[in-house]
């Protein structure tokens, strides 16, 4: 049998020194950006019951979480999507809470990803949660804080809006069963059009048809819903582009110029979206680092009916961008390594702390010689060495 005690599994990857710099200073910059806008941090257990992830509530085929079972016998998953273990918690220890509800948090997330294409298994995710909340005023909210999430890390992000109910109000026209509905679906996702036109050339060529063939197209600035408008006259998607309009204005006035897209071909794969929905892009990362939208529809699975709109970030994705940038401050060196002769090793303890209470970045020595110590602090590029003994005497290390 083959021994895997040595390599860490399929999409996952250990995390070193720069790597988690980078890591805790993107989840400090958002949390930061959340907080004061007052958002409160909650976190979920780490593995929940299957029955909160099945696939008619999440979307989230059964074969891409991760399985066990507890001593009694019942399937559990490893948490693959955060928004439902809080709309869990909302709609049971925070029930009585008074709407809105602003939540955020920043934990791992695990989703078995075939094929991997450079995805991970296994992410760091944070976001917020804004429930009870309905209207334009929540959507603008909850937005332009992604916005300034985004820029408080990267000056070069890209944020596309769309509406999920169009792509909706377009396909329930079609002569398809749930099923070939649901691949179109993922066909415009992934903007694959050979196979989206492959599917739509076996159906009639309906007003419906022609639109949906043009969707993974239907991206750019506000011509896109100009064109949109020319080519559709079902009055429930017309409805929904005008409310996209409504946005794009608003957030133009934030003088976003290119980085404000429209996207009528964002069809996010989670079927609780049910409105608005958005994505975040950065230059060096080929995914999206942010995707949100509206899921007014999602707590009554719970028996606790309530509006809601919130976004999660790709923490991993976004700290990679920063730190291959040179975004991220390098890891700090100590000042001074401080070593003890025999018997003063308490007195050196003392020192170091004392060291550091004054703001100095001091490393107390664990080396059995004097030789050691020095020849260590050189390798690490401390300049200084202090030691304790009868006296305290410093030297320096000629780095």
């Amino acid at each position: 049998m083959k021994n895997y005690s040595k390599i860490t599994p399929e999409g996952t990857k250990d995390l070193l020194f720069e790597e988690c710099l980078a890591n805790r200073t993107v989840s400090s910059i958002l949390g930061s950006v959340f907080s004061n806008r007052g958002f409160h941090e909650v976190l979920t257990p780490g593995i929940e019951f299957y029955d909160l992830f099945s696939e008619e509530i999440s979307g989230i085929p059964m074969e891409y979480m991760f399985k066990m079972s507890d001593s009694k016998g019942r399937l559990m998953v490893v948490r693959p999507d955060s928004t439902l273990p809080i709309a869990r918690m909302v709609s049971t220890r925070l029930m009585n809470e008074r709407h809105p509800i602003r939540l955020y948090y920043n934990q791992r997330v695990y989703r078995y990803n075939p094929g991997l294409t450079g995805r991970s298994n296994e992410v760091m995710q944070t976001g917020i949660e804004l429930i009870g909340a309905r209207g334009k005023r929540a959507d603008i909210e909850t937005i332009t804080t992604a916005i300034e999430a985004l820029s408080r890390c990267v000056p070069d992000y890209r944020i596309e809006i769309g509406n999920a109910s169009f792509f909706k109000a377009l396909a329930k026209n079609l002569p398809v069963s749930d099923e070939k509905r649901e691949k179109i679906r993922k066909y415009i996702e992934s903007k694959n059009y050979s196979a989206l036109n492959s599917a739509l050339d076996k159906l009639e060529q309906t007003e419906a048809v022609s639109v949906i063939r043009r969707l993974p197209r239907l991206f750019g600035g506000v011509e896109v819903l100009d064109e949109a408008y020319r080519l559709c006259n079902d009055e429930a998607a017309l409805k929904t582009l005008e409310y996209v309009r409504e946005i794009y204005n608003d957030l133009s006035k934030l003088g976003l110029g290119e980085r404000l897209i429209i996207d009528l071909g964002l069809v996010q794969r989670n079927d609780y979206y049910s409105d608005i929905v958005f994505s975040g892009y950065v230059m060096g990362s080929g995914e999206p680092v942010l995707i949100g939208g509206r899921y007014d529809r999602l707590l009554d699975n719970f028996g606790a009916p309530a509006p809601a709109i919130g976004f999660g970030i790709n923490v991993d994705a976004l700290a990679r961008v920063m730190l291959t940038r040179g975004n991220i401050p390098e890891k700090q060196k100590a000042d001074v390594i401080v070593h003890s002769e025999s018997g003063y090793e308490i007195e050196a303890v003392k020192y170091t702390s004392s060291l550091t209470e004054a703001g100095i970045f001091a490393e107390n020595s664990v080396f059995e010689t004097l030789e050691q110590a020095l020849s260590y602090a050189k390798d690490m590029g401390i300049k200084k060495l202090t030691v304790v003994g009868e006296e305290i005497k410093t030297i320096d290390t000629g780095v």
